[in-house]
């Protein structure tokens, strides 16, 4: 079938040929010899009939090139003679008639002039006219590369955020999509500039594929259309040999294809176009500059290091795109390539570090969607996600989508990354985003068969039971929302005590809303319309409502105490600044225990130490018994050494060091999130804060608390990707709970701080 159509295209193009030759040596003035071979005058053809590649309901693309010295009386009477017996047939002609400095200078303000001559073909006349064009056009093409590949990058740019890409968008366009027979052309010009060059064989059998596709939509439909219908697609795939879901897919697999072997291209030239970087050749090659353990960055892509050994660390393929996502890098190819044939199993379930690699990625916001594409293309995700592979490219039924069903899963987590600081669990958050439409490969209604499909892939990602068993409840309970808000009367009290039974509690509430919010700014702009989210917005208030006045107050500090599987070590001396200190290793990191005596500053200045000894802090917990104060802190290094993180804390502990004055430099946490816990404790203030992760943070809090003649009575602090949860128990100089003035104070100087 594909040779057909082919065939079909070229013997199209032979016909145009007949006809303009013909029209063209009836037309034709014999001056300076026959016009068939020079005289000054030449019909070329360009764009896709320039390449013999004439779909049934294209248009002919055709110039009249002529010498600037025929007069323009001659020429204008040549061109009545080809256009209008052509007008009368019927033919769809895009025409156009200039003299070969017309046709330069075009070339020169316009690339897609430029590129059009780049396929020119002499159909008739002089055709030492068109070569002689043709070479000075590609001539000034190379000369020019480096301007005139901006102005393609831009005009592409523009044109996907038209027209989206061929493998994801709801309704492809075949030419326009980014992975198109627009892309498919732009790469003949880009290896026509000498600056890269791309695998022929396969661009090529790409866009004859797709214009396979193109040509048979025309067939069906009976007119020129580039978009390809969900209505139209069964008459296509009949005329193609095809099933629809299976021409749908063939069709999406193209323009992957071609948008990845883009991608590669535009990167090769921004190679090609970048300056020499100093320093970064050595004698052993070009210098990796290493972010993590086996991962790196060369030329503006994050890698897999020579010596990493994926087989032997599978955690490598989450630890790089992490990375890269973080970074808002590419990753690279060949090291996706890499990755997908050599990387070793992850156990079952997955490692604590793993698991937050994972988190990592789904929480980097815009810069998932690239590298979880290239993942996906090398076949890392299979690996990884293997209940991927049924919605891969899988065309949504319901016309309110923009995506498919894998693209708008993506979406969805990018649009999560940006709320993430509304939730308590971002975590479970980014896996229910990611897995909310994970039904939608097998039969059933995808919410209710999804929602076990989704806590056993959480369960094999490495969380607990109760994590797992939320994003379970988050899938299944994913259209609640919309659903009531936009058929049921949100006001009647009724309906949001319903909801308020299925939801339970306000932190699922929260991530419930936040999914919701995603998950509709990932479909279109019709699914969060003002109406919309009004409504859902409301329906939201009102159930929390519900809650709130379900709330009681839980035993007196019961969400305080110390991990039970942790033993509080002995303590015989009471120094303010001595203290002990004991290491082990720790879920891809350390566990430190330290005991010391429990006065008011000592949890800012350990946090302060630890900051300035170089170490993340990924959670903490702290208790006070008496004099005593024990704490824990979970830190991503492997390698401390006991005696040498002693010594640099002993001067913290001393207060020898000016922690304010060393870590002032430190950026401020961006849009912190400062608020009391009024319910949680009867004896104490509890203030929650959530923010983005970083260096010196856990002290700024803790100073600030201190400053106010405050002190920590526990504290407890978790770290979810790049998210922190921190919560701490603060009481008066009397051992109390704080007045109400002071503890909107206190929250007000941690925002201050933080902000």
């Amino acid at each position: 079938m594909t040779d057909d159509l082919a065939r079909r295209r070229a013997e199209r193009a032979l016909e145009a040929d007949r006809r303009l030759r013909q029209l063209f040596s009836a037309a034709a003035p014999a001056h300076d010899g026959d016009p068939r071979e020079g005289g000054g005058l030449a019909l070329v053809a360009v764009g896709g009939y320039g390449r013999s590649e004439l779909s049934p309901f294209s248009d002919l693309d055709v110039v009249l090139l002529h010498d600037p010295s025929i007069e323009e009386s001659v020429v204008r009477e040549v061109a009545e003679a080809i256009w209008y017996p052509l007008w009368d047939d019927g033919v769809a002609l895009d025409h156009s008639v200039r003299d070969t400095r017309q046709m330069r200078a075009a070339a020169a303000d316009d690339h897609r002039a430029a590129m059009g001559m780049l396929d020119a073909r002499p159909v008739a006349g002089d055709s030492g006219l068109v070569l002689g064009l043709r070479s000075e056009v590609l001539a000034d093409w190379r000369r020019d590369a480096r301007t005139r590949v901006e102005e393609v990058r831009r005009a592409r740019e523009a044109r996907i955020e038209r027209a989206g890409w061929l493998a994801h968008a709801a309704v492809p366009d075949l030419k326009e999509s980014g992975g198109g027979l627009r892309d498919s052309v732009t790469l003949r010009a880009l290896v026509a500039t000498w600056l890269i060059d791309v695998p022929h064989g396969e661009s090529e059998w790409l866009r004859t594929s797709l214009l396979d596709v193109r040509d048979a939509l025309h067939q069906t439909v009976g007119r020129r259309v580039e978009r390809l219908d969900p209505e139209a697609i069964p008459d296509v795939a009949a005329a193609l040999g095809m099933g629809a879901e299976e021409l749908d897919l063939h069709t999406r697999q193209i323009g992957r294809r071609i948008a990845h072997l883009a991608s590669l291209a535009w990167r090769k030239v921004d190679d090609a176009l970048a300056p020499p970087r100093k320093g970064t050749i050595t004698s052993t090659g070009p210098k990796v500059s290493v972010i993590s353990e086996g991962v790196g960055v060369l030329a503006g892509e994050v890698i897999v290091t020579k010596d990493a050994d994926p087989a032997t660390d599978p955690e490598l393929a989450l630890r790089a795109a992490a990375a890269a996502a973080r970074e808002g890098l590419p990753l690279g190819p060949g090291s996706a390539v890499r990755l997908a044939r050599t990387m070793g199993e992850l156990p079952d379930p997955w490692p604590p570090t793993a698991r937050r690699h994972l988190v990592d990625l789904l929480t980097a916001g815009p810069g998932l969607v690239r590298v979880w594409d290239e993942l996906d293309f090398a076949g890392v995700v299979d690996r990884l996600l293997p209940e991927w592979a049924p919605i891969r490219l899988r065309g949504s039924s319901s016309p309110v989508h923009r995506f498919t069903v894998d693209r708008h899963s993506l979406e969805a987590c990018v649009h999560a990354a940006a709320v993430k600081r509304d939730v308590a669990r971002p975590d479970l958050l980014a896996v229910a985003a990611l897995l909310h439409d994970i039904g939608k490969g097998v039969p059933g209604d995808h919410s209710e068969v999804g929602a076990p499909m989704a806590e056993r892939i959480a369960r094999r990602w490495g969380f607990d039971a109760a994590d797992a068993e939320v994003v379970g409840r988050l899938v299944r309970w994913h259209l609640l929302l919309p659903t009531i808000a936009t058929r049921r009367d949100i006001e009647d009290p009724s309906t949001a005590t319903n909801v308020a039974e299925i939801v339970g509690t306000e932190d699922f509430l929260d991530l419930l809303a936040a999914l919701t919010a995603s998950d509709a700014q990932a479909t279109g702009a019709s699914a969060w319309s003002t109406w919309r989210r009004g409504l859902i917005e409301g329906l939201v208030a009102k159930v929390r409502g519900v809650l709130d006045d379900s709330v009681t107050t839980p035993d007196a500090d019961a969400y305080e105490g110390w991990p039970v599987h942790v033993p509080i070590p002995g303590w015989g001396t009471t120094g303010p600044a001595d203290f002990t200190l004991t290491v082990e290793p720790h879920q891809g990191g350390s566990l430190l225990t330290v005991v010391t005596a429990n006065r008011r500053g000592v949890m800012a200045d350990l946090a302060g130490g630890l900051a300035l000894a170089g170490l993340a802090i990924r959670s903490a917990r702290t208790v006070t018994l008496g004099d005593v104060a024990v704490s824990l802190w979970e830190v991503s290094r492997q390698d401390v050494d006991p005696a040498r993180l002693t010594e640099r804390l002993r001067p913290a502990m001393a207060g020898d060091l000016d922690l304010p004055g060393r870590l002032a430099s430190i950026p401020d946490a961006e849009d912190a999130r400062v608020r009391l816990l009024t319910h949680v404790s009867e004896t104490a203030t509890v203030v929650e804060v959530r923010a983005h992760d970083r260096r010196g943070l856990v002290w700024t809090v803790c100073h600030r608390i201190a400053d106010l003649g405050l002190s920590i009575r526990s504290a407890h602090m978790s770290t979810y990707g790049e998210e922190v949860r921190d919560v701490f128990y603060v009481v008066d100089a009397d051992g109390n709970r704080l007045d109400e003035d002071m503890a909107l104070r206190l929250r007000d100087a941690i925002a201050s701080a933080l902000a």
